[in-house]
């Protein structure tokens, strides 16, 4: 099992939530983007950079996902890919996309896509606060825990 990072627009807390994951309990951890982000220094963290175009990170990780491996991605068509796929998706916000709830995020996605593209302003997503960051926390400890992976350190 690892996990994966579509990590172009991962807030930075929450790659330091993961940094310090994979050093905690040793999983291996991949942050794949289009262009260059620095990370720690670390054998249970990766980087890996991918041409720039439309979709080229995100099918990148799921050409490379295995079964069990984690997605971490606030977008929901690749969340639909992963779970697909047989893997697992959290986006930044702390929510676990699965089976039973992917097919509603896609449908609100498409629902919210169309009004904005007939002129409705419909926002954007509110600011990650800590709350937000907490929620994540406490998702990716749940998920490590259910897949059997404890505190290595």
């Amino acid at each position: 099992m690892q996990i994966w990072v579509d990590a172009d627009a991962c807030p930075k807390a929450i790659k330091d939530i993961l940094f310090r994951a994979a050093e905690r309990t040793h999983v291996t951890t991949t942050l794949v983007a289009n262009h260059y982000l620095a990370t720690p220094p670390s054998r249970h963290i990766k980087f890996l950079q991918v041409s720039s175009g439309f979709d080229v990170a995100d099918n990148e990780i799921v050409k490379r996902l295995e079964t069990s491996d984690l997605v971490v991605t606030g977008d929901i068509p690749l969340a639909a890919d992963v779970i697909g796929k047989g893997g697992h998706a959290i986006n930044p916000r702390g929510e676990r996309y699965t089976r039973e709830n992917i097919n509603e995020c896609l449908n609100m996605r498409d629902l919210m896509e169309t009004l904005r593209a007939s002129g409705v302003e419909t926002g954007g997503p509110s600011a990650l606060g800590p709350r937000d960051i907490q929620a994540f926390a406490n998702q990716l400890d749940k998920f490590l825990a259910q897949q059997g992976i404890n505190n290595v350190c």
